[in-house]
């Protein structure tokens, strides 16, 4: 640890390594077994610290986080456990992240969101203030989620992006709109309306195409979604298969 700042009323759980240059302020809570790289910044300062240099708030993060150089985290966000993020990632204020949670390089989460758990963003994704992402989403790259129909404005009105669904590269979701469970946004979307569920949406403005249910792999002929069924790397199905760990949760 060369050249890194620790100011008071900061914990750093046990076997944690933090990388040179890294500035960790008053309020930070670093969980056990996490790595932080170079150069960055844990519990950034909000706007009423910057008008009267006294006012300070907590940055919880959980255990087991790999957080890479160069990545900028705010005061009053919470962010779960094994959390990763890439190169250059940037996490303003009250935001709530769950757990196993992957955020890529250069991505933007503008604060006041809800995240939940097992979610992905892959690397150059805006997500703006007030947006919902609720348990195993899969964001690709350059995906933006806007929140003000009329802007510039002060009516914000996010995303509300729901279970297992999926929105590809180069996508654009419009303020509030509602992306329902299982559905599939496909690249270069321009996202104006709700999306039902099982749907998938293409164009601009995006149109339903069909049904992600009849959508075959292309080697082997066979179905790729719901994905769940066919997917498990870093899932909590990944030892066996979704069905038998979702039965194993209701006998529980």
């Amino acid at each position: 640890m060369h050249n890194c700042i620790i100011e008071d009323d900061v914990h750093i759980g046990q076997n944690c390594y933090i990388d040179s240059n890294c500035i960790i302020r008053q309020g930070t809570k670093l969980s056990d077994n996490s790595f932080v790289g170079a150069n960055t910044i844990l519990g950034e300062h909000q706007m009423d610290f910057i008008k009267d240099h006294k006012s300070h708030h907590e940055l919880i993060i959980g255990s087991n986080a790999v957080i890479r150089s160069g990545s900028i985290i705010y005061t009053g966000t919470r962010i779960g456990n094994y959390f990763q993020s890439g190169h250059q990632v940037t996490i303003r204020e009250k935001a709530s992240i769950g757990n196993h949670c992957s955020i890529g390089t250069l991505s933007d989460i503008q604060g006041y969101c809800n995240i939940g758990n097992y979610v992905n963003m892959h690397s150059n994704v805006h997500i703006g203030q007030e947006s919902v992402i609720d348990d195993y989403v899969w964001i690709f790259p350059y995906v933006v989620l806007t929140n003000d129909p009329t802007p510039p404005s002060e009516e914000l009105q996010g995303v509300h992006v729901h279970s297992f669904a999926i929105i590809a590269a180069h996508s654009v979701i419009l303020p509030d709109v509602d992306i329902a469970s299982d559905s599939l946004v496909a690249a270069g979307a321009n996202v104006t309306k709700n999306v039902e569920e099982y749907a998938v949406v293409g164009g601009n403005p995006a149109k339903k195409l069909g049904d992600v249910r009849n959508i075959k792999n292309h080697v082997t002929g066979e179905a790729v979604y719901p994905w769940r069924f066919h997917f498990k790397r870093r899932m909590p199905w990944e030892d066996s298969d979704f069905v038998t760990w979702i039965n194993g949760l209701s006998e529980n």
